[in-house]
């Protein structure tokens, strides 16, 4: 039947067609409205985590299969290692033995184990690494080390180690990231995918609070909420939305309870609120409750059974899980799901990374390992740190200068101790790489007499330590040491100090004394080279500082946490006594670590957090900022121009800090948000682009349990170290 057009149904059609013409205009306006610059700057820029070759859903899927067709004692036997270093494989399974190795800066060869590589690159330490602020070259770093796991049959690399420096006499603190947990987090992150594109599985370390290794089996770090988000849990984090598929727990207690085996810690930090799905292992020795461990969340424990040296009390039936796990299951104390859920989370793990379809190790990695020393080179380049130079440096070779090198570094490798020892090869010492360049203008002198001193043009004093896990080290260099350098720069007023070592050292007394001082860090294998190329001027350092060094250590936020009375130690009788005292290190200081603390101290550093002197100068001009202000939720952009003005090509590394100007809460007076390293050439002038979202301007609100911003006025600074700001800006944060 016919049915006339109504005059409304026009009305509706006019109003629809209006509708549609306003979206599109919005739609215009929007696309019109985004900077290309920064849009092609952002993909760009857009980090990538890692994604297994098998999906987490497929991989637990096939695990559960398998795991299905196990007896009770074949499960039990998976969820502790094997022969130290090595977690049990199935051959009817198809499930592989898995060797676990050592350490974060390169493959630590055991000789007392089967097949071990002949030879690993020794890379700078991971503190030097972040001493370049270049997340590409941490990306390179770890995808070298994962080719030498797979090149020695190595599936799980037991680091990046990413406890916060929170204490400068931390034994362990050269195999970590620094004191600032955003700057750990990004470095951290591109670890995990270099290493992990290799088919190598990272591992996450010591998860948590593990910021001192005096009595780290007795140790007690008491420790706010608030302090563990926004401090120590970031780089884990990080490491985590990476993709890392292997986390270890550290060896202290964590609010009452040892890491290992507290389900607060492992069931709901790690695994409710960073939501890590894959393997969690114990560290070596570290767990003492069976019955806590299977419950708390734990997958594996290392090693798996005692050592021969160990006492007495520590029975194996009730101390490790392989011995134990049966009995608890007999007396009702833990149930079969238990274990089926470790075994499921390891098989899992295994299945996910490609380990039952391809063999581990790869021979053809082999071929790669004189690019890894070059990686390591560049490593060494950008971490070295300059941080004096009264007009000494660079020494122009053909001025034919006499430089004299003394020191106990001179013409040895430096390194760091324990698990994270990697020795090298076709090591260069520093009296060798000086000498490539400067030829017989260059003597090395153990001990120098005063006139050779005064004769000398250049004299370059090598001093360092020896860190290690398993104990702390003092601050302070010995009075031998402090005492000759002193002499030395009384004697010759060109007097060049280089450090090495895997955190900040007492250099008060001597500091204002020296013309010149490079901190090199612990180098690697070939470092020193680098080194030489500084002070020749073939390398403008552009390294900068992840950590502050205070001018005593009573200044530091941790200052008293050795208890009254007793006193570092070195070796590892100490660390082995687990029936000690409890020590309770209280971070009183809450989220003020490192600059933060200094800053709301008012404490004057020797040298500062993100410091470091080039051969060249930068200029910071044109600081805009997109908008005046966004809501609560939304992302800001703004961008400054940086020149090079001086005569020397450099690599500047430009810091973004904001500062919340009023908060309900206390904050530190500037945060580290963003930054970017960027190559400037003589004259070269370049814009850089960058982003803040919402985490960025946010507190960890400990009623809510969860990230806030607060609307008010925030301060967006930039400067090229945390005490010198070169432009600022506010952008307002609105509901």
């Amino acid at each position: 039947m016919f049915k006339p057009f109504k005059l409304s149904n026009i009305y509706v059609f006019i109003k629809c067609c209006i509708k549609l013409m306003f979206v599109f205009i919005a739609f215009i306006l929007i696309v019109k409205c985004k900077n290309p610059e920064i849009e092609k700057f952002k993909k760009e820029n857009m980090f990538k985590p890692f994604t297994p070759p098998i999906a987490y859903k497929d991989a637990k899927k096939q695990a559960i299969t398998i795991i299905n067709q196990m007896t009770i004692d074949e499960k039990i036997s998976m969820i502790g290692g094997y022969n130290w270093f090595y977690t049990k494989g199935f051959e009817k399974f198809n499930i592989p033995v898995m060797y676990l190795s050592d350490a974060t800066q390169g493959v630590n060869i055991r000789p007392e184990l089967p097949n071990q590589l002949e030879k690993s690159v020794a890379f700078p330490s991971p503190i030097a690494l972040t001493s370049t602020w270049n997340t590409e070259l941490s990306n390179e770093y770890a995808k070298s080390i994962g080719e030498e796991c797979r090149a020695g049959d190595i599936a799980v690399l037991l680091g990046p180690g990413m406890n916060i420096y929170r204490i400068s006499q931390n034994g362990r603190n050269f195999e970590y990231f620094g004191e600032d947990p955003y700057l750990a987090a990004r470095m951290v992150e591109n670890y995990v995918v270099g290493m992990q594109n290799t088919g190598t599985i990272a591992t996450l370390k010591h998860f948590i609070a593990n910021n001192t290794d005096y009595k780290r089996r007795t140790s007690q770090s008491i420790v706010d909420d608030r302090a563990l988000r926004e401090i120590y849990m970031p780089a884990f984090e990080a490491g985590v939305n990476a993709g890392a598929m292997a986390v270890m727990t550290s060896y202290n207690l964590v609010n009452g309870e040892y890491a290992g085996q507290s389900k607060d810690v492992i069931t709901g930090l790690l695994r409710e609120k960073l939501g890590f799905k894959w393997l969690v292992m114990s560290d070596w020795w570290s767990v003492w409750d069976s019955e806590k461990v299977i419950k708390s969340g734990l997958d594996l424990d290392m090693p798996g059974a005692p050592r021969e040296d160990y006492p007495d009390y520590m029975n194996k039936d009730e101390f490790f899980l392989r011995f134990s796990a049966k009995k608890l299951l007999e007396e009702g104390k833990v149930e079969e799901k238990d274990i089926d859920r470790m075994v499921t989370n390891i098989v899992t793990t295994e299945i996910a990374m490609g380990l039952l379809e391809r063999p581990v190790k790869d021979t053809s990695y082999f071929e790669n390992f004189n690019n890894h020393i070059q990686v390591a080179l560049q490593t060494a380049r950008e971490s070295m740190v300059l941080l004096k130079n009264n007009g000494v440096l660079p020494i122009s070779k053909s001025k034919n200068s006499s430089i004299l090198l003394t020191g106990e570094y001179a013409d040895k490798i430096p390194c760091g101790g324990g698990a994270a020892e990697v020795k090298g090869y076709d090591n260069v010492t520093m009296f060798m790489a000086l000498k490539e360049i400067y030829g017989d203008n260059v003597s090395y002198i153990e001990s120098p007499d005063d006139q050779t001193i005064k004769n000398s043009d250049y004299v370059i004093y090598s001093t360092g330590t020896f860190d290690s896990e398993g104990w702390d080290k003092s601050f302070d260099f010995s009075d031998t040491i402090n005492n000759e350098i002193k002499k030395i720069a009384s004697l010759n007023k060109n007097t060049i100090v280089a450090v090495s070592s895997g955190s900040g050292m007492n250099m008060t007394e001597w500091n204002d004394d020296i013309a010149g001082l490079i901190y090199s860090w612990y180098p690697g294998q070939i470092g020193f080279k680098a080194f030489a190329e500084i002070v020749a001027g073939i390398t403008n350092p552009s390294g900068k500082l992840p950590i502050t060094i205070e001018k005593t250590f009573k200044d530091s936020p941790g200052y008293g946490y050795i208890p009254e009375g007793k006193e570092l130690y070195t070796g590892w009788q100490e660390d082995h006594k687990i029936i000690d005292p409890i020590i309770d290190v209280k971070y009183d200081e809450g989220i003020f670590v490192g600059y933060r603390w200094y800053e709301k101290k008012a404490i004057e550093p020797l040298y500062t957090f993100g410091f470091g002197l080039s051969y060249t100068t930068y200029d910071y001009s044109n600081f805009k900022i997109e908008k005046d202000s966004i809501k609560v939720g939304a992302s800001v952009n703004f961008k400054i121009d940086i020149e090079n003005t001086g005569k020397m090509d450099g690599q500047e590394i430009v810091q973004v800090y904001v500062r919340d100007i009023e908060s309900s809460v206390e904050r530190p007076s500037k945060e580290l948000k963003d930054f970017q390293k960027v190559q400037l050439n003589i004259g070269d002038k370049k814009t850089l682009n960058f982003t803040l979202n919402e985490r960025d301007f946010a507190f960890w609100d400990i009623e809510t349990e969860s990230w806030k911003v607060e609307p008010g006025s925030f301060e967006i600074l930039i400067g090229d170290a945390s005490n010198n700001i070169l432009a600022n800006g506010v952008i307002e944060v609105i509901k």
